[in-house]
Parts: C-alpha cells; sequence; structure tokens
C-alpha cells in the first residue's frame, strides 16, 4: 500500500497561529492549541511553542512543520510580535524581523520596500486577528522574525529575486502539500516578472547553476538570466504569456539535447533520451554505424561528444541541435515567442547556437568564445 503523505502549514500559517496565540494570550486565554481555517478552506491545528509579553508587545514562537515536505525552513522558529499602535485609518502594519527579507525590485507581489510578507499570508493573519477582535481594521503592528532565515536564504531564489536580507513569509493558502511540483515551479515565475519590471524584454534561461555561470562569464546580464529548473517547457509558456519577446535557451548539451527531441520537462526520471537524441543528428550528419553505437554506448553526452569530435562532426552536429532546440520550443508555444539557444559544455566550451540566439546575445554585447 502507498503511504499517504503527510501535509504541513507554510511559514505563513505558522505567523498566522502566532498572531492569534499572542492575542488569545493578552485576553488571557488558552493559547497552546490554535485552531484556523487556511485560505483554501482547510483546517489547521497548529501547536504553540510559546508566548511571552515583551516591551515590544506580545511575542509568539511557532515551529514550522512541513509535514513529509522537503522544504528547508521545516523545524525552524517563526516568531511573531503584535503591538497595539495609534495610526489612522485603524489597520494592520506588517514588519520584518530579524531573517525576514525586504523587497528591492519591481515585479513581485509585494511593492519595493515592503518586507516580503506575500498577500496570503497577510490575509490569512487579517482572518485571525478578525477571528479574536471582531475585525481586521484595528490599529496593530504585526512583526515576523525567521532568525534563521538569513542563511536559509542563501539557498532560495530571493538572491535572484531581489529579496534581501532573509526569507519571504510565503503559502499561496497556509497548506504546505508534501513534494508540491507545481509549487516549485510556480516559484521559478516571479524571476520573469522581476526581469520584466526591470525592462527586459529578451531573456536568457539557464536550467542551473552551471548555464548561469558561463553566461555571466560572456557578459550576459545577470538580470536577464532566469532559472527554469527542469521546467523549461513551463517557464517558456509563462514567458510568453508575459509577452517577453525572445528568449535564449543557454545550457549543457545534456539538457538541451532532449529540447532539441521535442522533450520539454527535463529531469532524467521523466526523459533521458540525450545520447539516442545525439545518435540519431550524427546518424544523419554521416556518422558511421559504428560511430553511431558508441555514442549509444557513452556514460555522458560529453564522452558521446568525444565521438563527434574524432569524426569531424562535433560542430556540425549540435550546431544542428542548438536550431532544432530553438525550432521545437517555438512550435511548442505555437509561434507565440522567438526562442533561440546556445549548446555548452560543463567547462564554458562553445558548442553550438543559432542566429536567433546570436542575435540576442549581440543586443546585449556578449562576449562570445573565439
Amino acid at each position: 500500500m502507498k503511504k499517504k503523505l503527510r501535509s504541513g502549514y507554510t511559514t505563513g500559517a505558522c505567523a498566522a497561529a502566532g498572531v492569534k496565540a499572542a492575542l488569545l494570550c493578552e485576553a488571557g486565554e488558552s493559547w497552546q492549541i490554535v485552531e484556523l481555517i487556511a485560505l483554501d478552506g482547510t483546517p489547521l491545528t497548529i501547536p504553540v511553542k510559546d508566548v511571552r509579553q515583551t516591551r515590544e508587545g506580545w511575542q509568539a514562537e511557532v515551529v514550522k512543520c512541513s509535514g513529509d515536505d522537503p522544504d528547508i525552513t521545516d523545524g525552524v522558529s517563526v516568531f511573531t510580535r503584535v503591538r497595539h499602535i495609534s495610526c489612522r485609518p485603524p489597520e494592520i502594519h506588517f514588519r520584518a524581523g530579524e531573517g525576514i527579507g525586504t523587497v528591492t525590485k519591481p515585479g513581485l507581489s509585494v511593492p519595493v520596500g515592503e518586507p516580503s510578507i506575500n498577500p496570503g499570508p497577510r490575509q490569512l493573519i487579517r482572518r485571525v486577528v478578525a477571528d479574536v477582535l471582531g475585525t481586521d481594521q484595528v490599529p496593530l503592528e504585526v512583526t515576523i522574525a525567521i532568525p534563521a532565515g538569513k542563511e536559509l536564504a542563501r539557498h532560495t531564489l530571493n538572491p535572484v529575486l531581489g529579496v534581501e536580507g532573509g526569507l519571504s513569509v510565503i503559502g499561496t493558502t497556509g497548506v504546505l502539500r508534501p513534494m508540491s511540483e507545481e509549487g516549485f515551479r510556480n516559484s521559478l515565475v516571479p524571476q520573469i516578472d522581476v526581469a520584466r519590471a526591470a525592462g527586459f524584454q529578451d531573456l536568457i534561461f539557464v536550467p542551473g547553476k552551471i548555464g548561469e555561470r558561463i553566461a555571466l562569464s560572456w557578459g550576459l546580464p545577470q538580470q536577464a538570466i532566469i532559472q527554469t529548473s527542469n521546467f523549461i517547457g513551463f517557464m517558456l509558456e509563462a514567458a510568453a504569456e508575459r509577452h517577453i519577446r525572445r528568449v535564449m535557451l543557454f545550457g549543457h548539451i545534456g539538457k538541451l539535447s532532449k529540447v532539441a527531441a521535442g522533450v520539454f520537462y527535463t529531469h532524467n526520471r521523466i526523459a533521458d533520451g540525450r545520447l539516442e537524441t545525439m545518435a540519431a543528428y550524427a546518424a544523419a550528419a554521416g556518422l558511421d554505424q559504428q560511430g553511431v553505437q558508441a555514442v549509444l554506448s557513452s556514460n555522458t553526452t560529453e564522452d558521446a561528444l568525444s565521438v563527434l569530435t574524432a569524426a569531424g562532426l562535433r560542430d556540425t552536429v549540435c550546431r544542428v541541435l542548438a536550431e532544432r532546440a530553438g525550432i521545437r520550443s517555438e512550435r511548442y508555444l505555437f509561434g507565440k515567442m522567438t526562442v533561440g539557444a546556445v549548446m555548452v559544455t560543463l567547462t564554458g566550451d562553445l558548442l553550438g547556437l543559432d542566429e536567433k540566439a546570436k542575435a540576442i546575445g549581440e543586443e546585449f554585447s556578449w562576449n562570445l568564445p573565439q
């Protein structure tokens, strides 16, 4: 029998539970276990580790539980401090405490200068305030802190998105579904919004850090570089929906050879026809049967390149693969956007590119290796 994975709750739900616990404790009511309704209607029961009164207000501590989701904030403490203030109109003001980032670039769901507390958590917090006090139109300051957040943020996209100083308080509903592929891929999309808000209509898509490192070494702008992970097709569609003009796919032959074959979700457990694709195009370029077998028997695409190099076909095959990656991408989008491709080795050697990628690179004044 397949094991049912446990759901957890988001940092936003932790903060909301902390707010409710603090207000309950202030009112002399029980606060140790907090019940709230997530934004999708799911009931949540969240234990509260501590509530205490400080000089700055009532502070609660909730320990994040991610269930069976491999979330980097699992087990960290989320502190929420509630303080009554005087303001007109009466409303809730959100503040970033230790380990919570501040938005510094436009294009995100929170304006520049605001603490990176997303709309979902803000709405959830307003709900729990109304639940305890009868209305959310109250002069209240809510400060959220995750002391471990500054270090943990280094392992997220926050530095790329322009969220400085720590983590974002996130969560669309408050419920953390285990192994949420949808949540992960959706977290990549704001990179496009930030780049677009910065004025970029041409973007460079890189599947991982290898492509990013090499693209930067060629002089391509950091703000235009978008991490796609394995979700190349999904990210292409997101760019087309936002009316991006052109995209340059920039990456290792192992990823882009899959795109050349029409594969747009490139995880190796889903599609791993890299060597077969290289062998097919090498055969079409004239590689003999023995050479084709050698390509198919290679351990990696880099090994297969040595076979193509020995046969004098490396540049020809890789150029065609790059061209096909661009063509298949445009076909995938039904011609809604121009897509070019640049294919490189692990060490940054140029293997192949098409004219569309070259045109984008020249507009960026890149330093194309000779």
